[in-house]
Parts: structure tokens; sequence; C-alpha cells
């Protein structure tokens, strides 16, 4: 070794280097993908059973989709599905050339954000209405 490289600073290691907005997103968006594929053949296996199952046994499958870990596991899966396609319009306007300065990919890291979140929570509250949300009981 040169005299030089015993010099260099070594590589900051990932418990030091705080990652950007934009790289962590890009890991989530990576993430999200696996949990659609993983969540993909539960989604078709309730359609196959809402179209050939006994109504005994399309009960059944309800009654877990109803269930508290049901519902956290659907609305998981369901965040992940707008996210990824959130982030996919993104790599669209990327891929026109368009936002590549720092200052635009900040803002459109949290346009992405709070887009997901926000059309996660309409669609939320389109099937689940105002009636079925629960209410503080007043004092």
């Amino acid at each position: 070794m040169t005299h030089g490289m015993k010099n260099r600073p070594l590589s900051p290691h990932l418990q030091v280097y705080r990652l950007p907005l934009t790289a962590l997103l890009s890991i989530s968006h990576r993430i999200t993908g696996v949990l659609l594929a993983m969540g993909l053949p539960l989604m078709a296996g309730w359609l196959l059973a809402a179209s050939t199952a006994t109504p005994e046994g399309f009960a059944m499958i309800q009654n877990g989709f109803n269930s508290i870990p049901g519902q956290v596991m659907l609305w998981a899966w369901i965040y992940s599905l707008i996210f990824h396609g959130c982030h996919g319009i993104r790599h669209i306007i990327w891929d026109l050339g368009l936002g590549l300065d720092r200052k635009r990919l900040m803002l459109h890291n949290l346009i992405e954000l709070v887009a997901s979140v926000a059309l996660t929570c309409l669609l939320f509250a389109a099937t689940h209405g105002a009636a079925d949300w629960p209410v503080p009981a007043a004092s």
C-alpha cells in the first residue's frame, strides 16, 4: 500500500451513515413489492373462495379477513399496493427527465408519502363509512 492509501478515511458504516429519504423510499418500494407478491396468493384464494366455495367455506375465509390480524394484513397489503403505485408514477416522472434536482427530489418524496397515506385513508373511509368508525364516548 502506498502512504496515501493509509491516510484515507474509511467508508462510514450503515449505523453511522444516514440514508437520504429517496434511498429509504427506494428500499421501501422493494419491500412493498415483496409484500405484494406474498399477499397475491391470499387475495387470489379469497376471490376463488368467493366464487367456488360453499357458503360455510366462504364465511370461514371471510371471518379470517374480518379478524383484527386479518384486517391489519389486508390494509398493509392495500397500503403496499398504493405506495408501490405512487412510487411507480414517480419513476415515470423520472424517466421523462423531470424532477431530478435535489429540491424537487425532496418535494416528490413528500408528495409520494402524503399521497400514499391519503389514498389509503380515503379508501378506508369509503369502504368503512363514518358510521363504522370508532368514536370516543362523550364524558
